[in-house]
């Protein structure tokens, strides 16, 4: 037992240290959701405001929002985040490296933000919106997320790499389709934007991922330590 846990915390400790920026990152949205914990309703409000980039905000001070929304969380817990961040982010940190995984989630929180915000002063200046909606509050990561989930497809062998695409686009196209919410637009058009970034993907080393092959892996590095 003694031998397994120390394994098991070795791996842990490879694991995080593969992924640095994964890491780094989730701890930032920690702090910054312990810090939100403490403020009042109103203040929050006006705090996350500032820091929204919403059509006021991408017209004035792009480049500051598009930053600072990527720290913060849009309420919730930080918890489900940490999960979604291991089992994507950080994959996607170790096979693309920090350079190409920071150049697909910045693709995507830029490029998602700028489509679904564009989408919506269409909509306003052709009566499909009220006026008021130039500062709505839109902080968060999950364009960046969508965007680094679709990139993972080229990580998967044939064919389960097909299966894989169809699920991304699935569970970020139907909510657009019900929902048509420029959110709802951001979020599919980060997997097209991750989709495409298929060329950062080329030459990158390791074999592809297959869930068959992975398993047997686990199983027999278990029962290497047992």
């Amino acid at each position: 037992m003694h031998r397994f846990l120390g394994t098991a915390r070795d791996a842990v400790r490879s694991w995080l240290r593969s992924a640095p920026g994964t890491y780094v990152w989730l701890t930032i949205l920690l702090v910054t959701t312990i810090v939100m914990r403490h403020m009042a309703p109103d203040t929050l409000d006006a705090f996350l405001g500032d820091r929204s980039t919403n059509i006021h905000a991408l017209s004035t001070h792009p480049f500051r929002v598009l930053v600072q929304s990527a720290l913060w969380i849009d309420g919730g817990s930080w918890l489900p985040y940490a999960v979604l961040y291991t089992l994507f982010h950080a994959p996607a940190e170790r096979w693309l490296g920090t350079g190409r995984w920071l150049l697909v989630l910045g693709a995507a929180h830029i490029g998602a933000t700028y489509l679904s915000e564009g989408a919506l002063l269409w909509a306003i200046r052709h009566g499909h919106a009220p006026v008021s909606m130039v500062d709505t509050l839109d902080v968060g990561v999950s364009y960046a997320l969508a965007g680094v989930v679709a990139v993972l497809t080229y990580r998967f062998a044939r064919p389960w790499r097909y299966g894989y695409a169809a699920g991304v686009l699935v569970v970020y196209g139907a909510p657009l389709v019900t929902g048509r919410t420029f959110t709802d637009l951001g979020h599919f058009a980060s997997v097209l934007i991750g989709l495409a970034c298929f060329p950062l993907t080329r030459g990158r080393p390791g074999a592809e991922w297959s869930p068959p092959a992975a398993v047997r892996r686990t199983w027999a590095a278990v029962t290497r330590v047992r």
